[in-house]
């Protein structure tokens, strides 16, 4: 089953001699509990055409489809309660909130979408990710892999119908970066979660069922 689809996606920054073509005519599509990895130099525009995916920026032309809904018809303010509930994003540098602790992180996008905790569930997520005993803590008090493991969680938490990771490793020693590799993983076949990972590693990336290669804003392999 689909569960992503690009459709000529096209970002262009700037105009005339400032004029920058980011995504020139991106095609391609995702299975339902695929997990892809998208490689490319810096300035590829692999960041670029993830962000769009997922919402955060829109294109200059081409269509995004999520679950078979075109998310650029939603005006911003559905744009944003859709990438709430169906995109989980995990960022480089984490992004968690420094005055909430590590419970209170993960379960965020359930706060700011008015929905009951169910502790059974944060629980389990919690055994899953290895933070039980560091729940309480905050992101200042935990390892880089730690507060990794931490922004996957709020990612998970809503099972959302794709996660987007940026770079997840790029801040972290091998040993972390191979622990949170292994948790993507597991979270792709235990949780059947769709994953889409962004890497400029490529021994990170052959972890993934699938590698789209990207140069120059166009895919030039893996599709």
């Amino acid at each position: 089953m689909e569960i992503l689809k690009v459709e000529n996606l096209t970002k262009i920054y700037g105009k005339d001699t400032t004029k920058v073509v980011a995504l020139d005519d991106v095609s391609f599509s995702v299975e339902k509990g695929e997990f892809v990895a998208i490689v490319g130099a810096s300035g590829s525009g692999k960041s670029t055409l993830l962000h769009i995916i997922g919402g955060v920026d829109r294109p200059t032309s081409g269509k995004v489809f999520i679950d078979g809904q075109d998310i650029f018809k939603f005006n911003d303010d559905k744009l944003a309660i859709f990438r709430r509930r169906q995109v989980g994003l995990i960022y480089q540098f984490y992004n968690l909130i420094p005055i909430l602790n590590v419970e209170e992180n993960i379960t965020l996008p359930l706060s700011l979408d008015n929905r009951i905790v169910d502790k059974e569930t944060l629980n389990n997520m919690l055994k899953l990710l290895g933070l039980e005993n560091r729940k309480k803590h905050l992101p200042n008090e935990l390892s880089g892999g730690q507060q990794q493991r931490t922004s996957i969680g709020r990612a998970l938490i809503t099972n959302p119908t794709i996660i987007l990771a940026d770079e997840p490793t790029g801040n972290l020693d091998s040993k972390s970066s191979d622990e949170i590799v292994a948790l993507l993983k597991k979270s792709n076949k235990e949780l059947k979660q769709t994953i889409i990972m962004i890497t400029h590693n490529m021994e990170i990336a052959k972890e993934a069922d699938r590698i789209i290669k990207i140069e120059d804003g166009k895919i030039v392999k893996g599709v």
